[in-house]
């Protein structure tokens, strides 16, 4: 049997296994890095903005998309690393659905959606605004664990 053209199954469920695991961490570090430590530069983006562009909140990602580009790197170049090339390429597939969610979508800081709203995302803003709102749970993104009293629905 030929297997050329085929994908190995191996990498793509390590890359799926990433993407699924970095909802619980970045909730995790929302909560006790961005909340905590880091609170000073997440600051800006609970903040009401006044123009579009730069926020100090924006050097999180590109912290965290130097540490998956370090990963990458390593999985590409380290002897026996090959396998840290599907999981960045899962974290990094989580942070572009991230970033299409919770800056595109739900900030609006690219105008791809204009004025429209999408029903499936709307649950994800709502709990969105509740975090912004209250400044705590829900911290997740892509799958927020709202707590009980949170889950009246925020009106826009």
């Amino acid at each position: 049997m030929d297997n050329v053209g085929t994908v190995p199954i191996q990498p793509l469920l390590v890359a799926a296994v990433a993407f699924v695991a970095m909802e619980p961490i970045t909730a995790g570090v929302h909560r006790w890095v961005m909340h905590g430590m880091g609170i000073r530069l997440h600051r800006s983006h609970h903040r009401a903005r006044s123009r579009p562009g730069w926020e100090d909140n924006d050097w999180f990602p590109v912290v965290f998309a130097s540490v998956v580009l370090a990963v990458f790197w390593l999985g590409f170049n380290g002897p026996g690393l090959a396998p840290l090339v599907p999981v960045a390429i899962g974290v990094t597939a989580y942070g572009a659905a991230y970033a299409l969610v919770h800056d595109v979508y739900i900030h609006r800081r690219l105008p791809l959606f204009g004025s429209q709203r999408i029903a499936p995302l709307e649950y994800l803003a709502d709990a969105h605004r509740v975090h912004h709102r209250t400044g705590g749970a829900p911290y997740g993104m892509l799958v927020p664990m709202m707590p009980r009293m949170s889950r009246v629905k925020v009106h826009r």
